[in-house]
């Protein structure tokens, strides 16, 4: 996989301090919007800019704020701003008030041109066939056919996350079958916890790839890959292939640790492809890493190697 050569886009790094999960969705009039977790867990805030580095200075609005009991009560993680045939979506996992740790997929709405105006309808819970831990949904189209690829304990009582994917009946409901594309098996995977989370779907050439994180959220978090020939039937799990190693991980020369939970979006010249991920600069953490605010939303473009693969360049400094 030898990288190709070429200038690289700068950005105004970090894009936006105390956000995590980032996920970054370019409008079809140039518009770019960005959505993340934020520390306190207890909401769901956008901006919107001209270009990604514009995210950086824009207005945040909160569009939505957590439940005082019940469901989507605590743990407010990872929203995905999508648009499907005209209308906005947010898909976010939450906790409930009284039991934090029991986390599900939830879904909004909204009619209006700009998902900064308008009423965010709570459309409820994505039901999977398994009832347990499931969080960071992400929806895409291939050839006709809307998909959903989550992480969920599905890992039989070792307390962990793979990822797993669905086509969809409609942007709210999963038709099935549930297919598990991976689990935690590495040993760059199961640091402290065993992970599979936070997928990203995109499609170039013949392949689809699907990035994901694995470990905990301390400079052992990582990124791995999978990838699949596009024209192969996408729910037959032995039609994947899967990165032995990490393809993005903690660099010291370059102070980034624990990058992960990225997302994939198109430049302003409408080819290049950029992604937007969280890191710290700093490796040591006091106290439990997910008390620890300062994962900070950045940018980076994505090199192609002549045989087709993403180039994330891991010795490059953001």
């Amino acid at each position: 996989m030898a990288p190709l050569k070429g200038q690289q886009l700068k950005f105004d790094n970090p894009i936006a301090e105390e956000r995590a999960d980032p996920w970054v969705f370019k409008d079809t009039d140039g518009k770019y919007y960005l959505i993340a977790t934020v520390p306190e867990y207890d909401r769901i805030v956008i901006r919107r800019a001209d270009s990604i580095n514009g995210l950086k200075t824009a207005t945040e609005k909160v569009v939505w704020t957590k439940h005082k009991t019940g469901v989507m009560g605590h743990h407010i993680w990872a929203p995905e701003l999508h648009k499907i045939k005209g209308k906005w979506y947010i898909y976010f996992a939450a906790g409930e008030a009284e039991q934090i740790w029991n986390i599900r997929m939830w879904v909004l709405s909204n009619d209006a041109d700009n998902p900064l105006e308008g009423e965010w309808k709570e459309e409820g819970q994505i039901e999977t066939q398994r009832s347990s831990f499931s969080l960071d949904a992400t929806t895409f189209e291939h050839k006709g056919k809307r998909y959903m690829i989550w992480a969920q304990d599905v890992l039989e009582g070792r307390n962990g996350t793979g990822l797993v994917m669905s086509e969809m009946k409609n942007p709210t409901t999963l038709k099935g079958p549930e297919v598990t594309l991976t689990t935690p098996e590495y040993s760059w995977e199961t640091i402290k916890y065993n992970v599979n989370e936070g997928p990203a779907v995109i499609e170039r050439g013949d392949k689809l790839f699907v990035t994901y994180s694995a470990s905990a959220t301390n400079e052992n978090y990582c990124m791995g890959m999978l990838w699949i020939d596009a024209d192969a039937d996408l729910l037959d799990a032995a039609n994947w292939h899967k990165s032995p190693g990490p393809v993005f991980y903690s660099n010291e020369e370059v102070k980034r640790y624990g990058p992960g939970h990225n997302s994939f979006v198109v430049a302003e010249d409408g080819k290049t492809t950029v992604m937007i991920y969280h890191a710290r600069d700093y490796k040591e953490i006091q106290g439990f890493e997910l008390e620890d605010s300062n994962r900070a939303t950045r940018a980076r473009e994505v090199k192609w190697t002549s045989d087709g693969f993403p180039d994330f360049m891991q010795n490059v400094a953001d």
